[in-house]
């Protein structure tokens, strides 16, 4: 049995030009909600053994904000340039190359990728607006088992807004 995280990068800022998609940086509201959710899944019982995140800065920062509030090290946090923009198919290839020894797994991504993984897993759609996470548990014993079909119960999703300050 694996539990697997899922969330979408916190909120971005468009405010500075000329910056490429990947480079922008979270806003004021992203850098409240990064640790907020980190917190919240300690609450939970749900803290990451380790975190997958993409190369984007808003992704790497939101990783990096979410791990130190739930006490994940930072040596447990990998960023990969794959997981930028890629497809559900290209969220559970770097999970099964890069999940390792952890029973539960935060994978911090994008847009549609990310929405469309997670209605995959729970068998219908979900919105993953910004912050968002999902979480599930999975009938593998290995990351290397991840796979669109597999066994998935839906533990949750919380988003940001809906936690309240």
């Amino acid at each position: 049995m694996r539990t697997l995280l899922l969330m979408r990068h916190a909120k971005s800022g468009w405010e500075e030009s000329g910056l490429r998609d990947h480079d922008r940086p979270l806003n004021a509201r992203g850098l409240d909600a990064a640790p907020r959710m980190g917190r919240f899944l300690v609450e939970r019982g749900l803290v990451p053994d380790a975190v997958l995140s993409s190369t984007a800065t808003r992704a790497r920062k939101t990783a990096e904000l979410l791990a130190a509030a739930a006490g994940v090290p930072a040596a447990r946090v990998a960023v990969l340039e794959d997981l930028y923009l890629a497809s559900p198919l290209g969220v559970l290839d770097a999970v099964a190359r890069r999940g390792g020894d952890a029973a539960t797994l935060l994978v911090v991504a994008h847009n549609p990728g990310l929405e469309e993984l997670t209605g995959a897993l729970a068998r219908h759609p979900v919105a993953m607006p910004t912050g968002t996470v999902a979480a599930f548990r999975l009938g593998i014993d290995d990351w290397t088992e991840a796979m669109l079909e597999m066994d998935a119960e839906s533990i949750g999703v919380w988003r940001p807004k809906e936690l309240g300050p």
